[in-house]
């Protein structure tokens, strides 16, 4: 079962959701809606919605239908059933072909058909056609998603009840202000066409701490002492002027947790929906960025070895791998914050350092850095970078300025072994 839209049902209205879904005839009027029943789970981050939505064809001629269904990014349609004067009819995947011309030939013999189609380039609308409805007739349709939970900043996981789940209604001689009120039916109170009933159950391994709504809620049920399951229902009195949300707040919403589901029995074994599924939800405590007045402590390692002498491929001999390190490290040093402090080592077969400890970032020191390293060359012999890293770490540190090392090096370092072993024991002294 996939998803058909017609563009032209989904204008960028607030009135959009009011008229254009549920269960509508060809000329888009909607069929008169009598009840409403949703039960809604929620399990950790996902909550499944099982709804039951009582229609009555109250014209004396019969009626072609479909019933559209407008889906959030995050949610996916699993089941589909329909009763229609007692007869039970539940969705299947078809070939589309199959599907189009089983689905002709029951309409032309007068009987009811459902058909449920996709449309490749458009997924944001489930759509069914119901096929005939005699007049006097009814139709119970029950939709079955899915849909993932997003999170406020608050922490709290939000669940909004679909508009076609909660048509809107105003009541006469409320304010007429709002963009609702263009076209939103206006009614009594007492001359409402249809009723409303939610029951939602919420799960979660981290506790429950509370259940919120715009909305009047029963008070939350827990179903066990540790809180882990409750349950609340829509109260009598709904306004139907605005959306049924919750807001469910857990306890200890950052430990990870998985949920493990098991397969439908009557599936075959290997078919998508007869196989375990397992959702693990990991929602890390991230803390927010705090300002830095730090700058750091920028020290540059640049290998002066004699291998830096070659070209940097045989493919281009143009360039050598020391004058494309020394490149590289101008425009470095060039783009260093103000405040900051920073070094440059030179090593090969010994080191050498720009300047005896690490220095302001000024004008003067960023010049005099400049200088020293157009000059540099690949003459210190081989590639030990060990003594200058010992001799950095040996040093002190400048409180406030985290120490942060660059090293510029065509690879070829000795005693790779010992030079791994002394950062990891000094990782936490730098980046």
């Amino acid at each position: 079962m996939s998803s058909v839209c017609d563009m032209s049902f989904l204008q960028k209205s607030c009135i959009t959701m009011v008229h254009f879904c549920g269960l509508l005839t060809l000329h888009r009027e909607p069929v008169p809606l009598k009840s409403i029943s949703v039960s809604v789970n929620i399990y950790e981050f996902v909550a499944g919605v099982s709804a039951t939505l009582n229609y009555e064809n109250e014209e004396k001629v019969p009626l072609e239908a479909f019933f559209v269904f407008p889906m959030d990014e995050d949610s996916a349609v699993y089941s589909f059933e329909a009763l229609v004067d007692g007869k039970k009819i539940v969705a299947e995947l078809q070939d589309k072909m199959k599907a189009r011309t089983n689905y002709e030939k029951a309409i032309s013999q007068g009987h009811q058909a459902f058909l449920l189609e996709g449309d490749s380039s458009s997924r944001d609308v489930f759509s069914c056609n119901v096929g005939n409805l005699q007049p006097g007739s009814k139709a119970a349709v029950t939709l079955k998603y899915v849909q993932e939970l997003p999170l406020e900043a608050d922490g709290a996981l939000r669940f909004v009840l679909p508009a076609v789940l909660n048509p809107r209604y105003q009541f006469s001689g409320s304010s007429k202000d709002s963009c609702l009120n263009v076209k939103t039916p206006i009614v009594p109170v007492e001359d409402l066409p249809y009723t409303l009933s939610m029951v939602a159950t919420i799960d979660s391994q981290h506790g429950i701490e509370k259940v919120q709504s715009n909305c009047p809620l029963s008070p939350t049920e827990y179903l066990g002492e540790d809180k882990t399951s409750a349950q609340v229902s829509l109260a009598a009195g709904h306004k139907f002027d605005r959306d049924v949300e919750l807001l469910i707040y857990y306890n200890e919403v950052h430990t990870p947790s998985v949920v493990l589901e098991m397969g439908m029995p009557n599936m075959k074994p290997g078919h998508l929906m007869g196989d375990p599924s397992a959702m693990v939800s990991f929602y890390p405590n991230i803390p927010e960025d705090q300002p830095s007045n730090t700058c750091g402590e920028f020290i540059f390692l640049m290998d002066r070895s004699g291998s830096m002498q070659s070209p940097m491929s045989s493919q281009d001999t143009s360039q050598l791998r020391i004058q494309a390190a020394k490149e590289t490290l101008i425009l470095l040093l060039k783009s260093l914050p103000i405040g900051c402090y920073f070094n440059i080592y030179g090593f090969g077969s010994s080191y050498e350092a720009c300047f005896p400890e690490s220095v302001k970032y000024t004008q003067q020191t960023m010049e005099e850095a400049l200088g020293r390293v157009k000059l540099m060359q690949a003459d210190l012999g081989g590639t030990e970078i060990l003594a200058p890293l010992q001799n950095i770490y040996r040093g002190p540190s400048i409180p406030g300025h985290p120490l942060q090392l660059f090293v510029f090096t065509d690879g070829e370092v000795t005693d790779t072994f010992s030079v791994i072993k002394e950062v990891r024991i000094n990782r936490q002294k730098h980046r």
